[in-house]
């Protein structure tokens, strides 16, 4: 024949087994006492830095001048009227033609 077990046992090793669960669940670090540092700068193009170039003719010599300057880092020569994607990409430097072929601006996007 089969007993049926007993709630009443079951009642302290229940509540045992739910104390030694909720240990685990209390805070034992101390909470920081100062903000977290700032997020680091996105990069920069160098457009600032360019000055010199603007009102010149945008020859291939001056065109690898600007590349190889910039190194790795992508270059995007616009034409009045191209079509340029608007993807946001802070380190990609952008040189800005007018009509005749000379640069006019400079940006980093």
């Amino acid at each position: 024949m089969i007993r049926p077990i007993s709630t009443a046992g079951l009642l302290p090793i229940l509540a045992a087994s739910l104390l030694a669960g909720l240990g685990g669940c209390s805070a034992t670090t101390e909470p920081p006492t100062s903000p977290p540092p700032s997020p680091a700068r996105p990069a920069d193009c160098g457009a600032a830095q360019l000055g010199a170039f603007l009102g010149r003719e945008a020859s291939e010599t001056v065109l690898t001048v600007l590349r190889s300057w910039r190194g790795d880092k992508p270059v995007r020569v616009l034409k009045p009227g191209s079509a340029m994607t608007m993807d946001y990409h802070p380190d990609r430097l952008n040189v800005f033609l007018d009509d005749t072929g000379h640069i006019d601006k400079f940006a980093c996007n």
